[in-house]
């Protein structure tokens, strides 16, 4: 059917953020000339964050990879030449092929890939099909936030259920606790204003940067990194001593209170607390007051906070405060990780029964030492990358830049853009963006299920994720069966649970947006009933104790921690925490102008008198180093660490960088207590003048 002249699609932002975004773009002749908020979305209220709502320079961006392409220098350099998608695909299905028959079998073939796109489709199941089907290693997606959902997922039970986001304009007490919510999360911060405004409500940041959230908040708690779960067992311990827990709630719906209780009263006065976090101990106590007397109160739960060794530990005991002081007695109130587990598609959609038995797996966080044959299993051959700049993001850089640049690692890389991934790359793939395919998207942010249809046509030879699996599924002569066409895996995927009740595709492709079959003001435990074995909050959990953890909170430092670790502390002193640059998502978006202008130059903010006892003066280049790696930055005095801490938000594409490396040059493939998550924010650093002024980086 030919398209009308003039269009309005509601398409969703894919990217790995908790808001996904509804919005409205305007297609004439087949361009698309304007995009903007969805004013009628529930969540999305009409505005668009900084970086999407000039997403349509992204789309028509000259830079765009916009046909299929091979190397013709050497690896790292980034030269290639044109070629077709017949020898494209021929190349690969020949080097798969040969791989699979060889005596290191189909396991030596890798797949890399993250929330380069957020959809069910495009992220998430034909790609997981073909690679099941051609029996390679699996990959374990721990990169951003396994170790917090496992923690949580011990104490509130399987689907990480959280309060409801539409109902936190009835609280009374809101906590951002290691979330930037303001920048990551902007749409809820509008709701936490609103609750500031309709009832008076506080807005408490914890962290150790004062970040934007910070700024705006009433209150910034600024714990020491990685110590957050000591100040949570500090919270607890002046809630019990005071009489402020809630007696009832932990009578009918927690297991292993007492036990907790007598933990805290011994182990974490306020005093061990100070001395552990470097909270004062008046804050602490008034902490602990407010949380359990303010009602409703909310703790907004993020991902930076677990990005350390004891980082799974940390959520789990967090996640106990709203039990202890009863605020999952309201809507709004309790806590808040992720929505994600109240979409319950059906899990069939990436068919890991096709998966031979004993099919390895491989953490992603261990890509250096998967590519340098260091992990149980035969050599990674050949690399397919995808919705992920490994050579950007990923942890202990140096060693997974020396991995891609093997001459007998095959690999390949579909992209939009030809990021510091696409250097290394044998075969290059480009790639539709989201207005030019069809995908299906839940939300970790609020609770509407929501359709993306196709509103231009491919730019160039683009292809989406969906259309390259089923043609190399072709050419590797795979059942057809297994790799339908799209509406027919969106159909499969709304064959779930009971939340997807009524939400049906052609609903979907008529209205954009449906809420998940849940109520108003949906409070997920008000009746203390958890989806856990007890069927109660765990503050004690025997499945904890059978998996080899203590089976009540407790506080597990860093893997690099000043006061664990002196004599490493005594080489390197600094705590560098790198969480997002506001202008960037990941490393999506940083070779932007407008987006890198924005930006600026890469820095390393400092406390005063870590500046000045190193002889550094804001705005001289430094160079960051550990026994990792080193990067390049701007020193900045701006005041938002204490003294011991460093900030350096990202992430800058290296090739776009001064020296040509970014901060997880410096950063550890170390994994978190559980989870296998990753531990970018456990990282000891030490910052000196650099040699010589850094020349500007190359344009893209």
């Amino acid at each position: 059917m030919p398209r009308p002249a003039s269009a309005v699609f509601k398409n969703v932002c894919p990217l790995d953020c908790p808001d996904t975004c509804s919005m409205k773009v305007t297609v004439r002749d087949g361009a698309a000339v304007e995009l903007k908020g969805d004013a009628e979305h529930p969540f999305t209220r009409g505005f668009l964050c900084q970086k999407m709502a000039r997403y349509l320079d992204r789309v028509y961006s000259p830079d765009r990879l916009m046909h299929p392409m091979k190397r013709v220098g050497p690896k790292g350099e980034g030269r290639f030449e044109r070629i077709s998608w017949d020898e494209a695909l021929a190349t690969i299905t020949e080097r798969f092929d040969a791989v699979a028959q060889s005596a290191d079998g189909p396991q030596a073939i890798l797949p890399y890939s993250y929330y380069g796109t957020m959809g069910k489709l495009q992220a998430s199941s034909l790609d997981r099909r073909f690679f099941h089907r051609l029996g390679a290693s699996k990959l374990d997606r721990t990169i951003c936030a396994s170790a917090g959902t496992i923690g949580y997922e011990y104490t509130v039970g399987p689907g990480r259920l959280s309060a409801d986001p539409l109902a936190v304009p009835n609280c009374r007490f809101v906590v951002n606790w290691g979330s930037n919510t303001v920048n990551t999360n902007s749409h809820l911060w509008s709701l936490m204003i609103e609750a500031r405004k309709r009832g008076g409500a506080t807005i408490v940041t914890v962290d150790p940067y004062l970040s934007p959230t910070a700024r705006r908040s009433d209150w910034h708690i600024q714990p020491r990194p990685g110590t957050d779960a000591a100040l949570a067992l500090g919270l607890m311990h002046v809630i019990w001593r005071d009489g402020l827990a809630d007696d009832d709630y932990l009578a009918r719906a927690t297991v292993g209170a007492e036990l907790l209780r007598d933990r805290v009263l011994s182990d974490y006065p306020p005093d061990r607390t100070a001395a552990i976090t470097s909270v004062n101990i008046d804050t602490i106590e008034t902490f602990a007051r407010r949380l359990a007397t303010d009602q409703p109160s909310l703790i907004r739960l993020n991902y930076g906070m677990q990005r350390h060794h004891g980082g799974g530990m940390a959520v789990r005991t967090i996640a106990c405060l709203p039990a202890v002081v009863g605020s999952w007695r309201h809507p709004g109130g309790g806590a808040m990780l992720s929505t994600s587990g109240a979409y319950d598609f059906d899990p069939r959609l990436t068919r890991p029964d096709l998966s031979p038995p004993g099919t390895r797996t491989v953490n992603m966080n261990q890509l250096g030492e998967a590519l340098a044959g260091e992990l149980p299993g035969p050599p990674v051959r050949a690399l397919y990358v995808y919705n992920s700049n490994p050579a950007a993001v990923a942890p202990n850089q140096a060693k997974v830049l020396r991995g891609l640049l093997r001459e007998d690692l095959f690999t390949v890389v579909h992209e939009l853009f030809a990021t510091d991934t696409v250097d290394y790359a044998d075969v290059v793939l480009p790639a539709t963006s989201q207005l030019e395919h069809v995908d299906l998207h839940g939300s970790y942010g609020h609770h509407e299920v929501m359709y993306n249809p196709a509103a231009i046509n491919p730019l160039g030879e683009c292809r989406s994720n969906n259309d390259v699996f089923r043609a190399l599924a072709g050419r590797m002569g795979f059942e057809p069966d297994i790799f339908p066409d799209d509406r027919t895996l969106m159909r499969e995927a709304l064959d779930g649970g009971p939340n997807l009740r009524g939400v049906t595709l052609e609903r979907l492709e008529a209205e954009g947006s449906v809420r998940l079959n849940l109520p108003e003001n949906y409070a997920p435990f008000a009746d203390g009933v958890f989806p856990t074995p007890s069927g109660k909050c765990e503050l004690y959990s025997e499945r904890m104790l059978r998996d080899g953890f203590d089976p009540l909170p407790t506080y597990i430092p860093p893997h690099e921690d000043p006061q664990t670790k002196p004599d490493l502390a005594a080489k390197f002193p600094i705590q560098l925490l790198s969480p997002p640059r506001p202008q960037f998502l990941n490393s999506t978006f940083a070779n932007s102008p407008r987006h890198r202008a924005g930006a600026g130059e890469p820095t390393i903010e400092m406390a005063d008198s870590d500046a000045r006892s190193r002889g550094l003066v804001d705005g001289q280049w430094a160079e960051v180093f550990n026994a990792r790696g080193s990067f390049r930055a701007r020193v900045s005095l701006s005041k938002t660490v204490r003294p011991g801490v460093a900030v350096a938000t990202g992430i800058y594409w290296n090739k776009l960088s001064p020296g040509r490396s970014n901060v997880n040059s410096t950063t550890s493939s170390a994994l978190s207590d559980m989870g296998g998550g990753a531990t970018f924010f456990d990282n000891l650093v030490e910052v000196r003048a650099a040699v010589d002024s850094p020349t500007e980086p190359p344009s893209v």
